[in-house]
């Protein structure tokens, strides 16, 4: 397939339990999920797709996953409502802006934002 080749295309989450990821990501960027058993699901950003294994356990680290989102203070707002912790509150960068959070399972990610 031409059109995704050489292009992220899934990731994929060791979590502690399948049910509080999917709040948590629900909760704060409103993910749809399908379940494939209990201990794994996919997940579904409107755009991208990833998943969330409990067999495999949270390992927080490695690449920064970014999110885009065009209201960054309400996006904040929603994930610590959701259970996050902002890590670094939004800063300008050349060409936009963004913060960073932790999930639930401590997994680092940023959302971003054109400037």
């Amino acid at each position: 397939m031409a059109e995704i080749d050489k292009t992220i295309n899934y990731v994929e989450f060791g979590v502690a339990d399948t049910a509080s990821s999917k709040a948590f990501y629900g909760g704060a960027f409103g993910w749809s999920f399908t379940d494939y058993g209990p201990g794994y699901c996919e997940f579904s950003d409107g755009h991208m797709k990833g998943g969330f294994d409990a067999t495999k356990p949270p390992n927080p680290g490695g690449p920064l996953v970014v999110l885009y989102g065009n209201d960054l203070s309400a996006l904040a707002k929603a994930v610590a409502s959701a259970g996050g912790t902002i890590t670094k509150p939004q800063f300008a960068f050349p060409g936009g802006q963004r913060f960073h959070f932790t999930d639930p399972d401590g997994y680092e990610l940023a959302v971003w934002s054109v400037a």
